[in-house]
């Protein structure tokens, strides 16, 4: 969604990069860059003229001249202001003390309050709530029919007592007001603990929906009314916010289709306009792309700093904890990672939803966003089909798969040996670095660190001679053991170090740098 905006402030703060000092100049002409920036992102012009002009005038002040870098201070100002017209603090669902707490949820036809009403209630339930759909939208051609379907997916129970209309030519016959009263009763009498209440849409603002809107309100008294709202809208996000506002006195705001290719200015927009936070943000098809909006995280996504946090998130939610555990005591006991233990952190990961999605998470994921468009989701499914068209033996021993073995193997995963022959080598390099780092190595191609252990080699570092094979003839090997104890033997120092007993100490044998030994009392 923030694609666009995040490339164009990202590439302005790579100009104030290596300057000691700002200017009134430098910061003017970055204030500039980021009004464009903002603007270009059907930011409401308002919203840009304020915003910049906190930027400028904390630019200007001691924070930024006495700061060791004054680039770094800008972007932690245009950080800290984003956050706050995003809302500035995560806002929570307020739930009520006593009885069902009700949320209504109100905005134009086709922002995706329906299927958001899934969302949410799948969100609540896998928070410990016990929440029920009620479907009050009696206007909207089979838009009770979707609000079951969408209750049947997520797992909750939905309370239709009128079928609606099924086409635009049927005349609403139902009362909505009297279906949402009733359903906030039915959840009373069943022990639901949330009542979500779906009320019918416009393609635009009109009086006769606020009207509608406004009614349901008084005869259910919510605790939060939920103003879902396209991302995808732009500039007229603002001019339906308010009417909304003005209309039902909404509480929180939802952004839904974030995961869109707009340009993101209603998310930036209506959070500042209305004095509303954004509570949830729908990040995408699936009922399971729904989070709870960080204005902190989704600043850090904006600037290019990652959203770490959330991707750890995730990963407590999805993780299966017995297998971490299994992996980490096979981690601990310096067992072989095998293509089955490969298959199952293949599993975990896909668990976690989009690999794209979590990828742009990392820190300057920008960077490398034209390769991660390109990233093909379906590269997770061909990798599980060539390990399962394996063996037992051969996942736990790879190296038996032979010429004959790769070709079968290809064909029962239904893709070419050239790409058996790739999977193979990155797993047998994921396998060294597995065992490197179970010894303590440390990280291949790493200078160890002071108690973690040494790591790879290094430029101009001499590599460490290769241990000499055993001969195979009995009689020789035991010969080539004989000599190799007798050479350990001689190798023990036995000078005076450390108050050990005497004989002569031989520098050498430390291998120090040349003339080093002088130091030592060597020759």
């Amino acid at each position: 969604m923030f694609n666009s905006l995040s490339d164009r402030l990202t590439a302005t703060f790579k100009n104030l990069r290596g300057k000691g000092r700002l200017t009134e100049a430098d910061v003017d002409a970055t204030v500039r860059e980021i009004r464009r920036a903002l603007l270009d992102a059907d930011v409401a012009v308002s919203v840009v003229r304020e915003f910049t002009g906190r930027i400028r005038e904390r630019a200007l002040g001691a924070e930024v001249s006495a700061a060791l870098n004054p680039s770094q201070q800008i972007v932690k100002i245009v950080n800290e202001e984003l956050q706050e017209i995003l809302g500035g603090e995560t806002r929570r669902i307020r739930l009520a003390k006593t009885g069902p707490t009700i949320i209504m949820l109100a905005g134009l036809q086709g922002a995706g309050k329906t299927t958001l009403a899934g969302k949410l209630a799948k969100w609540l339930k896998a928070q410990g709530h016990s929440p029920v759909l009620v479907a009050a939208d009696l206007q909207r051609p089979n838009a009770v029919t979707q609000l079951q379907i969408v209750g049947e997916r997520a797992g909750v129970h939905v309370f239709a007592p009128h079928p609606g209309t099924t086409s635009d030519l049927d005349v609403p016959t139902g009362d909505p007001v009297a279906v949402a009263r009733a359903g906030v009763d039915e959840a009373r009498q069943k022990l639901h603990d949330v009542v979500i209440v779906d009320t019918a849409g416009r393609l635009g603002v009109d009086a006769e929906m606020m009207d509608q809107a406004r009614r349901i309100r008084q005869a259910i008294i919510p605790n939060e009314v939920l103003f879902v709202i396209d991302s995808m809208i732009g500039q007229d996000a603002v001019n339906t916010a308010v009417a909304f506002d003005e209309g039902v006195n909404f509480t929180g705001v939802v952004l839904s289709k974030l995961d869109g290719d707009a340009r993101g200015g209603a998310a930036l927009s209506v959070a500042s306009v209305t004095g509303k936070p954004v509570m949830f943000a729908s990040t995408g098809e699936s009922l399971d792309d729904f989070e709870l909006f960080h204005p902190d995280r989704m600043a850090s996504r904006i600037l290019d700093m990652g959203d770490v946090l959330t991707l750890i998130e995730q990963a407590e939610k999805n993780w299966d904890k017995d297998e971490a555990a299994r992996m980490a005591k096979k981690f601990a006991d310096q067992e072989d990672f095998t293509l089955d233990d490969f298959l199952a952190q293949m599993q975990q990961i896909r668990n976690m939803g989009s690999m794209k999605k979590m990828l742009m998470m990392m820190p300057g994921a920008q960077n490398i966003r034209q390769q991660l468009e390109q990233f093909d989701e379906r590269e997770i499914d061909r990798v599980e089909a060539i390990v399962r068209s394996m063996t037992p033996h051969e996942r736990l021993a790879p190296k038996i798969i032979n010429g004959s073995r790769r070709a079968r193997i290809a064909r029962g995963s239904g893709v070419h040996v050239s790409e058996v022959n790739g999977l193979l080598e990155r797993f047998a390099q994921a396998q060294k670095m597995m065992k490197k780092l179970a010894q303590g190595g440390g990280m291949p191609g790493m200078p160890g660190m002071p108690g973690i252990g040494g790591g790879g080699s290094r430029k101009g570092a001499k590599s460490a001679p290769k241990k000499k094979a055993r001969s195979g003839n009995p009689a020789k090997a035991a010969q080539e053991l004989r000599d190799a104890e007798n050479k350990r033997a001689k190798a023990v120092p036995t000078g005076a170090a450390f108050g050990q007993p005497g004989g002569d100490f031989d520098p050498s044998q430390l291998n120090l740098p040349k003339g080093f030994d002088k130091f030592l009392g060597g020759k």
